[in-house]
């Protein structure tokens, strides 16, 4: 399927960083609940990540990564999702994180 610029623009891709991170048992698959901090326009959102094969929560908190951040909130568990923290997945299909490689300012755009 091929997409335009303008379709690729209205995703609104930014970058955070993880503020708090909390173990999520409830959920279906073992996950991580993730409040991230987009900075003053956006602010900090909640999301929920299974990424417990290559992070614990205390090495998530200060991490920038990136999000997308114009999905509908929705509802994963007792937690509602706001954003959708991206990654790819390893050799094994275990999620690793998409981040900068270097510190940048919080809410900046991907483009």
């Amino acid at each position: 399927m091929t997409i335009t610029y303008d379709d690729f623009q209205k995703v609104d891709i930014r970058v955070g960083r993880i503020t708090r991170a909390e173990p999520f048992p409830e959920a279906r698959k073992p996950a991580i609940k993730l409040w991230v901090d987009f900075g003053g326009e956006i602010g900090e959102k909640r999301s929920s990540a299974q990424i417990t094969r290559h992070y614990t929560p205390e090495a998530l908190v200060g991490r920038q990564v990136l999000a997308v951040v114009n999905f509908p909130p929705r509802q994963i568990g007792k937690v509602m999702s706001e954003v959708l923290v991206l990654g790819v997945p390893d050799a094994e299909g275990e999620v690793v994180l998409i981040g900068p490689g270097h510190d940048v300012p919080l809410g900046g755009r991907l483009f």
